[in-house]
């Protein structure tokens, strides 16, 4: 009995050891922040904002990882490198086509892609290092891009609503019009009437 009692207490004392130094990672870690999905029309440009939070002030060692998963879930892809300054990707399909966007002082590390191409859907991945705060989440900007029509299905059938209301409108102030016609004859057919009654 006398052995257990310390070795629970030690047991107690490594758990609320082990739970302090996970909030304190927590705290430390950076916190990544990115819009969950973009849609975009295809020939355009696109600026994939990324925003991040650090317990630690913004450190000359801070880096920014850009990567690229196609939708058919096959490797990732470099898409740009930042590290005291930004670094375009020597080759893959976003060579020449991405450039820096952001500003570290503001916590603000965007990229923009140029000419977008329906081989850009996928997910971007945003990661940030700010030293000491190494750990952290992974921001993710799910990219659609879309072709350029120049009459959406939307637009027609709010055209198409609004002729079948425009119509429905027409007739129904036809037949008003027809009605109120037939009353004014039918009073007069009826004046006309009680007149000759009179004069006999």
């Amino acid at each position: 009995p006398g052995f257990v009692s310390p070795m629970r207490a030690w047991l107690r004392a490594a758990l609320v050891l082990g739970a302090q130094l996970r909030a304190l990672w927590l705290a430390a870690a950076v916190e990544v922040h990115t819009a969950k999905e973009v849609v975009a029309v295809n020939g355009t440009n696109q600026r994939l904002k990324c925003t991040f939070s650090s317990s630690s002030p913004v450190s000359q060692q801070l880096s920014v990882s850009w990567n690229f998963q196609p939708e058919d879930l096959s490797a990732h892809e470099p898409v740009f490198y930042y590290l005291k300054e930004p670094y375009q990707p020597p080759s893959g399909r976003f060579k020449d086509r991405v450039t820096w966007d952001g500003n570290i002082e503001r916590h603000d590390v965007s990229i923009m892609v140029w000419n977008l191409k329906p081989s850009d859907n996928g997910t971007f991945t945003c990661q940030v290092t700010n030293w000491p705060d190494v750990y952290g989440t992974i921001g993710e900007v799910r990219l659609r891009v879309v072709q350029k029509v120049s009459f959406s299905e939307i637009h027609f059938l709010a055209v198409a609503i609004g002729s079948a209301s425009g119509l429905m409108i027409i007739v129904v102030t036809a037949v008003i019009i027809c009605r109120q016609h037939r009353r004014k004859a039918r009073d007069r057919r009826t004046e006309v009437a009680e007149a000759a009654d009179s004069e006999r």
